[in-house]
């Protein structure tokens, strides 16, 4: 299993609050746009998303695909940093 990144690590150590899209990982300046045009502005946004899809790897990460076009690692990076968010905090 590959490490996490400085992203990851500093998203799960805290309270989500009102952080930008942008502070997901897995998620730069372009997928966050794309996601903001889309009216997923904030990270607690795409964490709704993530609920409702019942935390599911492979819905999740084909929702991001189709609302972004986010690529393979991209989503999984960012369905990682939501599911060890959740474990966290949830």
């Amino acid at each position: 299993m590959s490490s996490t990144s400085q992203k990851h690590r500093n998203f799960v150590s805290e309270p989500m609050g009102d952080k930008p899209v942008t502070e997901l990982a897995g998620i730069g300046a372009t997928l966050g746009q794309r996601l903001i045009n889309n009216g997923f502005d904030l990270a607690y946004v795409v964490l709704g998303q993530f609920l409702i899809l019942k935390k599911d790897r492979d819905m999740f990460k084909l929702w991001l695909k189709d609302i972004c076009n986010a690529n393979a690692k991209q989503s999984e990076d960012c369905y990682t940093c939501l599911k060890e968010w959740c474990d966290a905090f949830l």
